[in-house]
């Protein structure tokens, strides 16, 4: 069977801006962008949050640190066992026209930076734009990517990252059914569930039994680490191709919206030239799941989407 291309993409093809600025304004943090040498450093009332690194050396672009707002102390882990390839919080692909955009070796392919631009360096919220390049080695790309990245601070507890990407195929692009897919997020070991901390879907299922293979719209993964709870949500934005996707998790710290792994069909086609475009969310939070409220930012998050796409 042939890859099934999914309609919605023709209502997608153009990126929309989701602003990140669902909460009570009042509240808002201030938020700063630098450039770091390689690394767009940004901070929340002069503490660093993340670093956006993107280094030629790489295999993809990703968030390193992403520092939870009560501890202080990141709530991903840049590499650990099992799977050291798995990056923080990070955008890749596996099984593309034959190319790895996903483990670690840059033979089989990377997705290359073109060099990141700050767009809004100062206030309420910061944006990022950058371009990458998906090729391997010698030879020419087969994707393009733009990518929009807005990072805000509503009220102390709680960073949003919008994480919004076009991929444009240069070629027809065959992704081959693969677990390897898409947006990621590897939390540090000691918030997984299998150090206690708690895995939780939109419908309330919980760790990576009740959660492996499940669509929704939303997880979060959140634990308690010297006596402070926090974690980190990624939500799918409601206008996204595959929406809602089934997710990929792991007790051991791993969740991702991935839709690669069930295609429509025996693989995904991107034909040529026509754009593709993805958000997503992520809620960096102090506090358990309903602390945060994350039901209800999500709610929230829906109903903005929704009214945009009338």
């Amino acid at each position: 069977m042939r890859g099934i291309r999914p309609t919605i993409w023709i209502a997608l093809a153009a990126p929309v801006m989701f602003a990140a600025r669902d909460t009570a304004a009042q509240e808002a943090q201030a938020l700063a962008a630098a450039l770091n040498g390689e690394q767009v450093d940004v901070s929340v009332n002069g503490v660093l949050f993340t670093s956006y690194t993107f280094s030629s050396d790489q295999k993809y672009p990703y968030f390193w640190p992403v520092m939870g707002p009560a501890s202080g102390k990141p709530v991903t882990t840049e590499t650990s066992e099992p799977y050291p390839h798995h990056h923080s919080l990070f955008f890749g692909c596996d099984r593309v026209n034959g190319g790895n955009y996903w483990q670690e070796g840059n033979e089989r392919g990377q997705i290359l930076s073109q060099g990141p631009k700050i767009v809004e360096a100062a206030g309420a919220q910061v944006i990022i734009k950058d371009e990458c390049l998906w090729k391997q080695p010698g030879q020419e790309p087969v994707l393009r990517d733009t990518r929009t990245i807005t990072v805000s601070a509503p009220n102390p507890g709680t960073r949003l990252i919008d994480f919004e990407i076009v991929l444009h195929p240069l070629v027809y692009v065959k992704i081959e059914k693969t677990n390897h897919s898409l947006f990621s997020a590897r939390m540090a070991p000691e918030l997984s569930v299998t150090s206690g901390g708690t895995l939780i879907n939109a419908e309330g299922a919980t760790a990576e039994k009740g959660t492996f293979g499940v669509a929704s719209p939303w997880c979060d993964y959140y634990g308690t680490r010297e006596g402070v709870t926090e974690g980190l949500a990624i939500f799918q934005h409601p206008l996204n191709p595959w929406y809602p996707a089934k997710w990929f998790t792991r007790d051991y710290g791993f969740f991702s919206p991935t839709p690669m792994f069930w295609p429509q069909g025996d693989f995904t086609a991107l034909p040529a030239h026509e754009p593709v475009a993805l958000a997503y969310r992520v809620v960096v939070h102090a506090g358990d799941v309903k602390a945060a409220g994350i039901a209800d930012l999500f709610g929230a998050y829906r109903a903005a989407a929704l009214v945009r796409d009338r």
